[in-house]
């Protein structure tokens, strides 16, 4: 089916919902919205069951799903297969996200996401590296014993993806002076994260570059009022991303909205920061030789360290508009548009939109994705 017309849904176009309309796709590509009523006689028909036809959601940190951890399972076949998992949930492009590892594996998970997009596996954009050149102040779950100084070729390695984006987390205070506006000035998507940084620390790396924040509040040096912070700096700042993990878990629901209404708009967008759980009916899992276990939806060392997320896209979205009380439009811009514009794939994804990729998902009020399309597929 390579031409076809949605019909019979509440439609989400990126900036606003319509209604009595149908989305036209041909050949991978939305060729329009259309009145609903004047469809061409011989295209064939989805019926939408009066759901909701929104924007494919973008996730840019993604660890697992489907019983797979990427460190674990660093080919082709792993990044397949986390990407399946979350496809059921309504992520249709995703960065599969490299923990903190040794150099072999870090260059086997480029290797494989550089393989999935030529290979054409649908959904996958890049490869997130969260680490190893992190803070070990605040390390998290990520293994003290890996993380590490950036090395001489480090920036060699970390602009070896020739087909899609690299988002790299890293702690700007433990990179020398001009890395970060090398890595930029390359393309690599940096972000601060596992930080212990201070205010003027994230000001000089936004004057090199820097794109964002990784899991705001989380594993970076917090606000206070005479010394702002990571957290701090990341609200004020106006030009930059912030990664949101809104699982009830990682942050307060009201500190989400403290930095939803803080944070410049179009700047947070939704992620899950998930593990191997999601999608998958075993709710443990080993990283770094320690169990983790996902109870209630929240993933954690036996001390109650939290340890990545047992969350999906759709659910951060239901988690927006329910727990947080942000409207369902701006819930989906979360999760569609502006990591779309982080990613720089905003004139692709992200919309509804004539001429962009025909990536978009029905969901039904209970936030159930029933149906999902990538390139029209």
């Amino acid at each position: 089916m390579t031409s076809f017309a949605i019909t019979n849904a509440r439609i989400f176009d990126g900036t606003e919902f319509l209604d009595g309309k149908a989305v036209i796709v041909r050949n991978g590509k939305i060729e329009a919205i259309s009145d609903a009523k004047a469809l061409p006689n011989d295209i064939e028909i989805v019926d939408g069951q009066g759901q909701t036809l929104a924007p494919g959601l973008i996730d840019v940190q993604v660890n697992g799903g489907g019983g797979v951890l990427l460190n674990d399972q660093p080919d082709i076949n792993g990044v397949r297969a986390v990407m399946e998992a979350h496809r059921k949930f309504g992520t249709t492009a995703m960065l599969p996200t490299l923990i903190t590892d040794y150099r072999d594996k870090m260059e086997d998970a480029i290797a494989a996401v550089s393989a999935a997009i030529d290979a054409n596996v649908p959904g996958i954009v890049g490869i997130h590296l969260e680490g190893p050149y992190l803070n070990v102040e605040r390390k998290g779950v990520h293994s003290a014993d890996i993380i590490r100084p950036m090395e001489d070729d480090a920036i060699e390695l970390l602009t070896r993806l020739p087909n899609g984006r690299i988002l790299v987390t890293m702690a700007p205070e433990k990179a020398a002076k001009g890395t970060i506006k090398k890595l930029a000035d390359k393309g690599v998507l940096v972000c601060a994260g596992h930080t212990a940084g201070t205010y003027d620390d994230i000001q000089e790396a936004i004057g090199e570059g820097m794109r964002g924040f990784t899991h705001l509040f989380n594993a970076m040096s917090p606000l206070t009022h005479r010394e702002p912070g990571v957290a701090g700096a990341a609200m004020a700042d106006d030009t930059t991303w912030c990664g949101l993990i809104v699982d009830g878990y990682h942050v307060h629901p009201a500190a989400v909205k403290i930095a939803v209404k803080a944070k410049a708009k179009g700047k947070i967008m939704l992620v899950t920061d998930a593990m191997p759980t999601v999608g998958a009916t075993e709710k443990r899992f080993v990283l770094g030789g320690e169990e983790i276990i996902a109870t209630d939806g929240r993933c954690a060392l036996a001390n109650g360290t939290l340890a990545g997320s047992d969350l999906d896209m759709i659910s951060a979205v239901k988690n927006c508009v329910e727990m947080i009380g942000i409207e369902l439009g701006e819930a989906l811009r979360m999760a569609s548009l502006y990591p779309a514009e982080f990613l720089k794939l905003d004139d692709k994804m992200g919309r509804i939109a004539p001429g962009y990729q025909a990536d978009i998902i029905l969901f039904d009020d209970s936030y159930t994705v029933t149906r999902s399309w990538i390139n029209g597929a």
